[in-house]
């Protein structure tokens, strides 16, 4: 008679979950001006338990969230188009740069960009079923980006003054890329070091 068994962790979750948290928090704040934004990784490590907590989920996760991320800044090149056309707009203060939002640019750029990225899913396969959160997830994380001037710490850096508006899309792109693959690591990372184990199942 074969002797059942199941799946015990040697290290418990929560004690698992705080090591995490623990490895994430020098990529937020050791990298001075290039630091990444935590809150995007917290999302995308979040997905990786969502999609089952194995490493074939990141086959999924990472291009759907990527395109996902590419989408939102497509839009938002489109927008800084529309914006050139339609002349400056509000004036919004980030804190360390200031910059100008045009209302009319702005709705159309998110109304025909949305509608043209949503009904291009139908050929990006990854993105449909269980790519579909991560696809999301990677939109709304650069929208975060963003519109909240998580960015700004890359200016610092590379001292870029010229083609600005378009360069704030790009530099929110790698941002939010580079915190997802974080927050896909961390999701690995932290199955890993559970270090789970078959024991024979109590009878």
């Amino acid at each position: 008679m074969a002797t059942e068994t199941e799946t015990k962790n040697t290290i418990p979750l929560w004690l698992a979950i705080a090591i995490t948290v623990v490895v994430s928090l020098p990529f937020g704040i050791w990298l001075s001006n290039l630091n990444l934004p935590l809150w995007a990784a917290f999302i995308v490590w979040a997905e990786y338990f969502t999609l089952g907590a194995q490493p074939s989920a990141l086959k999924i996760m990472v291009p759907a969230f990527i395109l996902g991320v590419v989408g939102g800044a497509l839009i938002c090149e489109l927008y800084q188009v529309l914006a050139q056309i339609f002349g400056n707009g509000n004036v919004v203060n980030f804190g360390l740069q200031t910059l100008t939002y045009n209302n009319t640019a702005l709705y159309i750029a998110f109304f025909v960009g949305f509608c043209i990225l949503i009904y291009a899913m139908k050929w990006m396969p990854v993105v449909n079923g269980a790519g579909t959160l991560p696809f999301f997830n990677g939109v709304s994380v650069f929208l975060g980006v963003y519109f909240t001037g998580t960015y700004l710490g890359w200016f610092n850096t590379l001292n870029i003054t010229a083609n600005l508006q378009y360069w704030v899309v790009v530099f929110c792109a790698i941002s939010a890329i580079l915190g997802g693959i974080l927050g896909a690591f961390l999701g690995w990372f932290n199955v890993v070091i559970l270090f789970p184990r078959q024991v024979k199942k109590a009878a």
